[in-house]
């Protein structure tokens, strides 16, 4: 049985989660194909939108405590994750997460990672790495404080407990919650909208946003200017204004 399972859906790669006796738990191996299936997927012309989905039940529940009870310190000083985490965080196309159940230590990180995340009402976000004698190590203190701002944070990574959909929406670390039996195919709805937009433009976005969380206020401004100069130069960026003012759907070839 495979244990990521991947569909098409017009332009838009659907990546499942398949390890149901253990909840979804990340180990390397399943690291190695969501990021081989993503670095495939960026080369992909016909792929816009990648969505990331576990169950109605459980997102990801963690690592793989079996593989991580193995390493001991040169064994970790040594482990490929670091590798495998950078990898799926260089996807430069949307990357949307549809999160049931729990996500829980590398399953909040890998949803923390993805540009956009919906929950289903059952979800519970939270990083309980501290109740094992260890700390988030996979991005969760870096990007959950730039989500939902530094008090929460704090109490999630120095507690280990975990928060509702609910919390989770207000906080501002979802933009929506829906009825778990839903909330894949609300994911792909809003995956489906975004792919019919001009694919230069998506990734241009993608990186100005992602550089807002890392560099300088003046800095993001002026990569963002950057990025906007270069897509007047596009096939794309006409294609949009002739068609808004034509009243008619644009026809993007991302060019």
């Amino acid at each position: 049985m495979s244990e990521l399972i991947v569909t098409r859906h017009g332009r838009v790669l659907q990546l499942t989660l398949n390890r149901p006796a253990a909840r979804n738990a990340l180990n390397n191996a399943l690291l190695l194909q969501i990021a081989e299936q993503l670095e495939a997927a960026a080369v992909d012309a016909d792929i816009a939108v990648c969505v990331i989905y576990g169950s109605e039940r459980c997102f990801a529940a963690g690592a793989d405590l079996n593989e991580m009870a193995e390493k001991d310190l040169p064994a970790t000083l040594n482990d490929i994750r670091p590798q495998l985490w950078a990898r799926i965080n260089a996807f430069n196309k949307p990357l949307i997460a549809a999160v049931n159940g729990f996500a829980l230590g590398a399953g909040c990180e890998l949803a923390l990672l993805c540009d956009v995340v919906i929950a289903g009402d059952n979800a519970r976000f939270g990083l309980p790495e501290i109740t094992l004698g260890i700390m988030p190590g996979a991005g969760g203190t870096q990007r959950l404080i730039r989500s939902v701002g530094k008090s929460l944070a704090s109490k999630m990574v120095l507690t280990g407990e975990s928060i509702t959909a609910q919390q989770a929406l207000s906080a501002g670390l979802v933009s929506d919650v829906f009825p778990a039996a839903l909330t894949l195919e609300y994911a792909l709805k809003q995956a489906a909208l975004i792919a019919r937009h001009s694919p230069l433009a998506l990734q241009a976005a993608k990186q100005a946003l992602r550089q807002s969380q890392e560099v300088p206020l003046q800095a993001g401004l002026a990569q963002e200017r950057q990025l906007f100069t270069l897509l007047s130069a596009t096939e794309d960026r006409r294609e949009g204004i002739d068609a808004f003012l034509q009243k008619r759907t644009p026809d993007f070839k991302g060019r």
